[in-house]
């Protein structure tokens, strides 16, 4: 059970301190424009991470890895606790237009970006 909780740990750190990064780096690329584009694409990207690591490590029988991995790293990188504050904020800003069509394409593309990756990965493996 400890060594379960140091991997999620590890991971956690690991995966938070990439999503700050890519946050940083999307501000930088695009500019601050008032919407939430670093936590959407975080989203949308650790779902397709997601989506393949469940089936590789299912395929290759490394399940052991999914504490490190899916619970840490990847819970930690996809932000969905930020997604909430994000989505109530626009909305407490007035910006209800740009607070709905933000959770409408953060869930969408996040849960086809997994869809996606299974069936992608799924057919790789193949």
């Amino acid at each position: 059970m400890v060594g379960t909780l140091i991997q999620v740990a590890c991971g956690g750190a690991i995966g938070a301190t990439l999503r700050h990064l890519a946050g940083v780096g999307l501000a930088r690329a695009f500019g601050v424009t008032g919407f939430p584009l670093g936590v959407m694409s975080v989203n949308v990207l650790g779902s397709a991470l997601m989506g393949i690591l469940l089936v590789l490590l299912a395929h290759r029988g490394q399940t052991h890895l999914n504490p490190f991995l899916m619970t840490g790293v990847l819970g930690g990188f996809t932000t969905f606790s930020a997604f909430s504050l994000e989505a109530f904020t626009l909305w407490e800003r007035g910006a209800a237009l740009q607070a709905g069509l933000y959770v409408i394409l953060s869930v969408t593309l996040s849960i086809a970006a997994l869809v996606a990756a299974v069936h992608v990965t799924r057919s790789v493996l193949a």
